[in-house]
């Protein structure tokens, strides 16, 4: 993560975007946790520390970020996005019941873009993949 977050940094700085102690925080947690937060969560965890700082700034930040191509924006409908620290090729499975999103990693399925291209003449440029079920936590919340 150490790593990461480093070349992280450098690369905004590259690209001529200040590191505030707020951004830092953001790709911090954001790089630590490798889960899938929203932007009120990263605020919520933050706030504590940075009691100026407001959602606001979270979500300015959340778009630097991926404009910058160090985030993607997940978005499945329910008018809240997360953020997705892990830029590389994977998937998603989520609970259909408490909405945990949880990484999967397959061989990405580029022969199906080609497929796809072929078979419609798209100039295809990427694809997502989601899987629904029900976690395991909420499973045991069921059985009790």
């Amino acid at each position: 993560m150490t790593n990461r977050l480093a070349e992280a940094v450098e690369m905004l700085k590259g690209i001529g975007v200040r590191m505030t102690p707020q951004r830092h925080a953001i790709l911090t947690y954001l790089y630590s946790s490798m889960g899938h937060p929203t932007a009120d969560e990263i605020y919520k965890a933050l706030e504590g520390n940075f009691p100026n700082m407001s959602v606001a700034t979270v979500y300015n930040n959340l778009r630097v970020f991926k404009d910058a191509g160090l985030v993607r924006e997940l978005t499945y409908g329910d008018a809240s996005s997360r953020f997705d620290a892990n830029m590389d090729d994977h998937y998603h499975v989520i609970c259909r019941k408490c909405g945990k999103i949880t990484d999967f990693d397959h061989p990405p399925l580029f022969k199906m873009e080609q497929e796809a291209a072929k078979a419609t003449g798209y100039q295809v440029e990427t694809h997502r993949m989601e899987v629904y079920g029900v976690c395991p936590e909420c499973q045991k919340k069921e059985k009790q």
